[in-house]
């Protein structure tokens, strides 16, 4: 793998008077020598050459100087090698001939398509995310990955593809991590994968966390009323656990207040009757019984 190297560039304000001289002071020199040479036949020909040479010369280097902004850097490749990195900011220069390159060191916001997938128990899903990276590695970023962006783009989607086959939506068995419920362990489980992956485009994961999760359309609707079912059955058996919790201690608060004698058939049937006002959906209307429960 290609390894960031940095590089020591000289200052722009130093070379920029030098190119001015050359440039300014060889334009100059060459008109000056052409109007000797029209007065004169012969004898400024290679002193107008020489004019001309000084004046080409502070042109070219004056393609040398480069700016950078903050969280900025510069790759200098010269004649194909690979010479070292600029990260400091500010107006620089530097051997003109070479080729110089601008990444930025900025952290960026990607997010994924909805991707269409099956979690770990075959259910079709949609989900997305959104990731924030940024480049560590110039060198790497630029030589050994082609278009780093595309790169990483590539293998988030995969990550994330990855990720949804290993987390069950919800429904986990006891303690199971899952998609809805374990969102911090996910979204860790989410920056690990994808720093495996782009590590070696230079790239750091600063945070990935899921932006979308869904089940597909064509089950939506199913798992809706399956959820529902579940909700329903959980209320009812936290009324029903309520419920016996409240007429055991009417029938102990009763026996130990010797308020009443009852015997099992009276008991079964204040059971009964507490069972249906306390779990009953609707308003319960009182009977009065005037009788006995043997006539």
């Amino acid at each position: 793998m290609s390894k960031e190297t940095p590089i020591h560039v000289t200052s722009g304000w130093q070379m920029l008077p030098i190119n001015l001289t050359l440039v300014i002071g060889g334009f100059a020199a060459t008109i000056f020598v052409i109007i000797m040479a029209a007065n004169v036949a012969q004898g400024f020909a290679w002193l107008l050459f020489l004019t001309i040479l000084v004046t080409i010369a502070g042109v070219i280097s004056s393609v040398g100087h480069f700016t950078l902004q903050p969280n900025e850097a510069r790759v200098l490749i010269l004649f194909g090698a690979y010479q070292g990195t600029v990260r400091e900011s500010g107006f620089f220069w530097t051997n003109p001939f070479m080729t110089k390159l601008t990444i930025s060191l900025r952290a960026r916001n990607m997010e994924t398509q909805r991707l269409k997938v099956n979690d770990k128990r075959g259910n079709p899903i949609e989900i997305a995310a959104v990731v924030v990276w940024r480049v560590h590695d110039t060198a790497q970023a630029r030589f050994d990955v082609d278009k780093f962006e595309e790169y990483v783009k590539i293998q988030s989607e995969t990550a994330v593809r990855h990720l949804a086959n290993s987390y069950a939506y919800d429904h986990g068995e006891e303690g199971e991590i899952t998609l809805r419920s374990g969102v911090d362990e996910v979204s860790a489980a989410l920056c690990r994968e994808l720093q495996d992956r782009i590590a070696k485009a230079g790239v750091v994961i600063e945070e990935a966390r899921l932006t979308h999760l869904a089940y597909a359309p064509e089950i939506a609707q199913a798992m809706l009323r399956r959820q529902q079912a579940e909700a329903v059955i959980a209320a009812r058996q936290k009324i029903v656990h309520g419920a016996v919790s409240m007429v055991h201690m009417a029938l102990d608060d009763l026996a130990a207040k010797h308020v009443v004698d009852l015997d099992n058939e009276r008991k079964a049937a204040m059971v009964s009757n507490l069972l249906v006002v306390l779990c009953g959906e609707s308003d319960v209307t009182p009977v009065v019984n005037t009788g006995t429960l043997y006539t």
